[in-house]
């Protein structure tokens, strides 16, 4: 593609009706989130009772809040109204994406590849044009209602669906996945009280099928979605995948999300007979957004500057999953460069960690009790995640300085048992952790690996 054929294409408008609609039904479906977790009781359990918890590298100063953590769900959750309402638009989406950006780095715990998807579109939509229709904001400003948008502004949310989609399925071109079918063999034979899928479940051809049946459905659909002629056979391929997802497997709203967000691939004639049916319902007059306005940036150096920031967040994306690359481990053994890679559901590990506490001076040691420090999720996510067992020796470390011991040693026997092998020992039980400072380097105290898993 030429410099000319570029700017072309930049310069190239659409109808907004897509991107309204996107914005809608994303503004709904966060605040049923929001709705659903605190209804769950979750913001108690994950974010209050603990007496400590799991930090992203970087990342340390940001802790739940206490009580006030509630406040942190409010705000966020009523920001998805006002995002949904089109209503102080850009003010909503930034205070969204911070508020829930900041509740998913309060505890790596919780950690989930679709928190890290809603963080990155939330900043995506920061630089989009998804107020200018179907909105309170265009409703009340006649300046800022625009019936065309830039073609880019609707395409770059296609592009991320892409990639997701794309990266997820080149990740199950593994060996483990494609010809072990684990840990679906692990996972589905546990379902064995869903009606009618029940007894299906526990076949072992099912358990293939459903291993290539996913890298295949990852590795098409955004292509599927590209192309007018296969498009609705491949949102009805959507809809059956994510909601077989939701009956299989406790993922939240991410199907859900995925559904709506696929929709984004439909021409605007779909979207505008969605908004018609919206407005009639609700009485609003469609047609007095469709002023056949073109929306156009407040200055070219704000066209420039998103335009700028888009392509770096895209090269950002589209590098960074590569970055395990650098490390020379075994990606799923030792994890370092798996998350925000779109590495879905591709490992199942079980496993403890037994710390060690010496006192150097008087040679005393014992052994540490897991639960009177961490909650039952907590140290089932510590005891397989290397990066979680140095942390929390660290807090060991700490904890019992405070008790008078002026220099502790802190080790650990951890064994884990990875997709279905046997148990084999995790990390090296003669290295004192207190000695190992957090950071990126490869961590060379995880003990190798004793098998091959091959593939991307």
């Amino acid at each position: 593609m030429n410099k000319t054929s570029i700017s072309t294409y930049l310069n190239s408008y659409s109808k907004a009706a897509p991107l309204a609609v996107f914005r809608v039904f994303f503004g709904l479906l966060m605040l049923i989130s929001i709705v659903r977790f605190a209804l769950n009781g979750w913001i108690q359990k994950l974010y209050i009772e603990p007496d400590f918890f799991f930090s992203y590298y970087g990342f340390e100063w940001v802790q739940p809040p206490g009580e006030w953590t509630y406040l942190i769900f409010a705000v966020c959750g009523l920001s998805a109204i006002f995002i949904s309402l089109g209503f102080k638009y850009r003010f909503a989406i930034i205070t969204f994406f911070l508020s829930f950006t900041f509740i998913e780095l309060m505890d790596k715990t919780t950690y989930l590849n679709h928190y890290y998807f809603i963080s990155i579109l939330s900043f995506l939509m920061i630089f989009l044009p998804a107020s200018t229709y179907f909105s309170v904001d265009a409703a009340r400003n006649p300046k800022l209602k625009a019936e065309f948008i830039p073609s880019w502004t609707i395409d770059v949310i296609k592009l991320l669906l892409f990639i997701v989609y794309f990266y997820a399925g080149l990740a199950k071109l593994n060996s483990d996945w494609l010809f072990q079918a684990m840990p679906l063999k692990i996972w589905l034979p546990a379902k064995y009280s869903i009606p009618l899928l029940g007894e299906l479940l526990q076949q072992s051809w099912v358990h293939f099928a459903f291993a290539w049946g996913g890298a295949l459905y990852d590795l098409s659909i955004p292509f599927l979605l590209l192309v007018k002629r296969t498009r609705t056979f491949a949102f009805v391929l959507v809809v059956i995948f994510h909601i077989l997802t939701r009956i299989l497997f406790p993922i939240g709203m991410f199907p859900y999300i995925m559904i709506i967000s696929a929709l984004i691939f439909f021409d605007a004639g779909l979207h505008i007979r969605i908004l018609e049916r919206v407005s009639t319902f609700f009485k609003i007059d469609l047609d007095a957004f469709n002023n056949s306005e073109r929306y156009s940036f407040e200055s070219p150096i704000s066209k420039k500057f998103s335009l700028s920031i888009v392509g770096v967040f895209f090269l950002f994306q589209l590098l960074f999953p590569f970055r395990y690359l650098l490390y020379s481990g075994e990606l799923f053994w030792t994890e370092e460069g798996y998350r925000f890679s779109w590495r879905v559901m591709l490992i199942e590990k079980a496993g403890y960690a037994n710390f060690k506490v010496v006192d150097p001076e008087t040679q005393k040691r014992f052994y540490v009790d897991n639960t009177k420090f961490l909650t039952r999720f907590q140290e089932k996510q510590m005891s397989t995640q290397p990066d979680f067992i140095l942390e929390y020796a660290h807090h060991l470390e700490q904890h019992y300085q405070n008790q008078g011991i002026e220099d502790p040693e802190i080790y650990v026997e951890s064994f884990v048992a990875l997709n279905g092998r046997r148990s084999a020992s995790f990390i090296d039980p003669e290295i004192d952790l207190t000695t190992i400072k957090r950071n990126l380097k490869p961590k060379k105290w995880i003990l190798p690996f004793n098998d091959e898993i091959k593939g991307l």
